[in-house]
């Protein structure tokens, strides 16, 4: 593994695996930055260079498996780089890609390292208008997506407003107006840049987009030393094995791939597992870890809370020696019944697009059910109430980094063409979270929840603005408001309290229009499952809607355990069915009820 050559650990020389507590992880570990440094040639082609054989990526979906050395790791990185650059791709370029989880990810992703250009995963969900902001706002080049034919469709009609885009490509079969990538054309050598064309440690290496709370997505930026960063993540946090095989659950798309899916498990000399599943089935999740004899898993909540309501003695899972979960609060009960099904703790962490592993329950610390851990070397992490004051133990504060000590690595550069939003950011040497905690008497943190209104549903971010958004769109809608309901499920779902246009009748119908409106605008995850109509909505003096009543209103009626009466017997219809009625011009909100697509 080639994690000795990028840290010190404060012990013997070498001695990687020397640390035997958290205080000595926190106090002495240290990662050295070489000039230059540029994780495709100095991590995948060195092991390419000195152990060809060994296992980079274990892939399949439900059809059929690849096993991918680093030998074939590096020739098909090459190739995707030397198609990337006929087609103009260069140093500074911004390139889209939406590969779900599809092996050609890595090539693409390693191939703009390469190339010094920037990487910007994106989901498959993604419809026109969200490909039209992020197509503009990042000065997006380039496309790369997968043989999603809804997809194409969608990065076809936003093309017309998109003028930076310049080419459409496919992993997949000939599509009109795309260009289609063959690897078999293109050399299995490329050269590394030199001088003003070789990528620095500075530059933009990968570009994220995270919702807030109002306003678009912002763009998160990541320089080329990111990936050191996560070497916490990966072998102190994960504890991913040597010759081991890490699997992440997250989708590309996410920045939670980029925690678990290539650069901290390489450096750690563990391979990665991926399962590219079109939707999320316990059974299968289980019978893959089963079959290709996973050694350390990682997934947001959710996941765990089905995988407890299996059978999971059904499932060999004795090849597990760790499990960790971050991306929203795990309930202790999930956690507790896991480890009494499977004899395997759940390690909690937090972290954010913006930075690497922030706090996280390390191998010397014990497990508390519910708690996140503690904090990460390299971040100095407080809790701070309202005056910016450290809280005491118990108290409910804001979780922030404190930057006086200098740039944690790992950590963002900024958010891409904001300067105003960047300083804002960094103001004070203080980074604030916008998620609320406390933590006890030994130093463990607690999520209690956010600063803001942002909603976590299944390990997604979603912003209520983006929502009400689409929503104000249609004529029925006057106004409305965006909040998170409890689900023991999905930890929270999206819900619609509308104030709708006089005129309109409010019923099981309406509500599902909204619903299918909703989808059609935007990604899927994001339609409201949940839609209330009401008279008026809760607002400040200004005329500020206040999200905060409404949710206080919504735990008192304790509406995670029961739907509002207006929606509670509408089954959510299929995308597809939505769109097929689009291209028939059948009204969305007027379905019959025996119409297959609810079965």
């Amino acid at each position: 593994m080639l994690i000795r050559d990028y840290i010190d650990t404060g012990c013997e020389a070498g001695s990687y695996d020397d640390i035997r507590s958290y205080e000595e992880l926190k106090n002495k570990f240290k990662i050295h930055i070489p000039e230059n440094f540029n994780f495709a040639f100095d991590v995948v082609d060195r092991y390419a260079a000195e152990k060809p054989g060994r296992r980079a990526i274990v892939w399949c979906d439900d059809a059929c498996e690849r096993i991918i050395s680093f030998g074939c790791l590096a020739k098909e990185t090459n190739k995707a780089a030397n198609f990337l650059t006929a087609l103009g791709v260069k140093k500074g370029d911004a390139v889209m890609l939406i590969l779900r989880r599809r092996y050609e990810f890595w090539f693409f992703l390693l191939a703009l390292h390469k190339i010094g250009a920037i990487a910007a995963p994106a989901t498959n969900m993604l419809l026109e208008k969200d490909l039209v902001y992020r197509n503009n706002a990042a000065g997006i080049k380039m496309i790369v997506t997968l043989d999603d034919p809804h997809l194409q469709t969608e990065a076809e009609e936003a093309l017309s407003a998109s003028p930076t885009v310049k080419h459409l490509v496919t992993v997949g079969p000939d599509r009109a107006g795309w260009t289609r990538y063959r690897s078999a054309c293109f050399s299995e050598t490329f050269q590394r840049p030199e001088g003003k064309e070789a990528a620095g440690n500075s530059d933009i290496m990968l570009l994220y987009f995270t919702s807030g709370t109002s306003g678009n997505p912002k763009m998160v930026l990541h320089n080329f030393t990111y990936p050191l960063g996560h070497i916490v993540t990966a072998k102190y946090w994960q504890n991913v094995q040597d010759n081991g095989l890490h699997f992440t659950v997250a989708e590309t798309g996410w920045g939670k791939a980029m925690w678990g899916k290539i650069y901290g498990q390489w450096l750690s000399g563990s391979a990665v597992f991926v399962y590219d599943m079109l939707s999320f089935m316990p059974r299968k999740l289980l019978e893959k870890i089963w079959r290709y004899r996973i050694t350390t898993f990682c997934a947001p909540p959710t996941v765990y809370r089905y995988l407890v309501k299996t059978n999971l003695k059904k499932f060999d899972l004795s090849s597990l020696r760790h499990c960790t979960t971050a991306g929203e609060a795990l309930n202790p009960e999930v956690s507790n019944k896991f480890t009494e099904m499977t004899g395997l703790e759940i390690r909690e962490g937090f972290g954010q697009t913006e930075t690497t592993l922030i706090v996280g329950t390390f191998p010397w610390m014990k497990v508390k059910p519910g708690s996140m851990g503690r904090p990460a070397p390299g971040y100095d992490v407080d809790i701070v109430d309202g005056e910016g004051r450290s809280c005491r133990a118990g108290e409910l504060g804001e979780i922030v980094l404190r930057l006086d000590g200098g740039h944690p690595f790992g950590m963002f550069s900024g958010y891409y063409n904001d300067e105003a939003l960047t300083r804002e950011a960094f103001s004070g040497n203080i980074y604030h979270t916008g998620d609320i905690a406390s933590r006890d008497e030994d130093g463990y943190f607690w999520f209690s929840g956010r600063t803001d209104d942002m909603i976590k549903s299944s390990g997604f971010r979603i912003s209520p603005f983006e929502v009400e958004s689409v929503l104000q769109q249609h004529p029925a809608v006057l106004e409305c408001a965006v909040t998170g309901v409890y689900d023991p499920q999905r930890g929270q779902v999206v819900k619609a309290t509308v104030v709708a246009t006089p005129g309109y009748e409010l019923n099981p119908a309406l509500a599902r229009e909204l619903q299918d409106y909703v989808k059609l605008q935007t990604a899927l995850y994001k339609y409201p499952r949940i839609v209330e109509f009401v008279d008026e909505l809760p607002k400040t003096i200004s005329g500020k809607i206040r999200r905060g009543v409404i949710r206080a209103e919504e735990a008192a009626k304790n509406i995670g355990s029961k739907v509002m009466e207006i929606t509670k017997n509408i089954r959510p219809r299929p995308r597809k069915a939505i769109l097929d009625d689009r291209k028939t011009g059948k009204p969305a909100g007027l379905i019959d009820p025996s119409d297959p697509a609810y079965s």
